[in-house]
């Protein structure tokens, strides 16, 4: 579906499937130089399963028209904007990587917007190497290929995906490539430059859930422990997938967030 926010056309994905915002939302996130089409395993999963999904592309990503958001704090508000120009008023949300960092602002601040959180691969800060804040700003393309390579666990580098003919890295690099110039840079320095997890954290009221992977070497699995120290709630690990779960261990990330949603 396509609606306005701040007077920019915005596209979000709703599985397939007409969108009731009065029923039982889920709200995905997505993270750094991402876009809707990240979460797809997990949208149409759910959207079939009586769950009203909408997964937003942010200003400047996928089909989404206007310019990255330049801090973590902005695209909370960005959302809690999206969701009350869609009519939703209230929504479990699930955040992967950056969309962690969103999540942990937008449950904080719009408490009466959210009824579950689900963090997925994500830690209370995500600094950035400057090596790789470089070569976003300067070399896209290689910044992506960096980042599909360090991204992906030992599956993800086979290219063993649960879609038949399918890459991992392939796709994972033509989706970041569909984004504005400039957005995957914009979301580096968003994540390097957002200090307030802990804060945020203290403020979260509502379930949560922590999905940790045993290979993530973006968001390590110490940090993503951290984070559920922070905020309580459930705890799942995924032993084998690397930080990119939602398309690398699709099966076990659905299984997790069916028993928690």
């Amino acid at each position: 579906m396509k609606i306005n926010v701040r007077n920019e056309e915005v596209f979000a994905s709703t599985g397939g499937r007409n969108f009731d915002p009065s029923g039982n939302v889920v709200l995905f996130i997505h993270g750094s130089g991402q876009s809707q089409l990240g979460f797809m395993l997990q949208h149409r999963f759910f959207a079939n399963r009586g769950f009203q999904c909408v997964t937003p592309d942010m200003p400047g990503h996928g089909l989404s028209k206007g310019q990255p958001l330049e801090t973590i704090e902005d695209m909370a508000h960005w959302y809690a904007e999206f969701m009350q120009t869609a009519g939703i008023k209230n929504a479990s949300l699930v955040g992967h990587s950056m969309g962690g960092l969103i999540e942990l602002e937008l449950a904080s601040q719009y408490q009466n917007l959210v009824s579950k959180a689900a963090f997925i691969s994500t830690a209370l800060a995500i600094p950035i190497n400057e090596a790789l804040l470089d070569l976003a700003k300067n070399d896209q393309r290689g910044a992506i290929a960096a980042m599909m390579d360090w991204g992906h666990g030992p599956a993800g580098h086979i290219h063993d995906h649960s879609v038949p003919g399918t890459s991992h890295m392939n796709y994972g690099s033509q989706l970041m490539a569909n984004n504005a110039a400039g957005a995957l840079y914009a979301d580096l320095v968003a994540c390097n430059l957002y200090k307030s997890g802990p804060i945020a954290a203290e403020s979260i009221k509502c379930p949560t859930l922590t999905i940790v992977c045993g290979q993530d070497r973006m968001t390590p699995r110490k940090t993503g422990l951290k984070l559920n120290e922070a905020i309580g709630g459930e705890l799942v690990e995924i032993t084998q997938s690397g930080h990119m779960s939602i398309t690398e261990q699709p099966f076990e990330v659905n299984k997790a967030l069916k028993a928690f949603l």
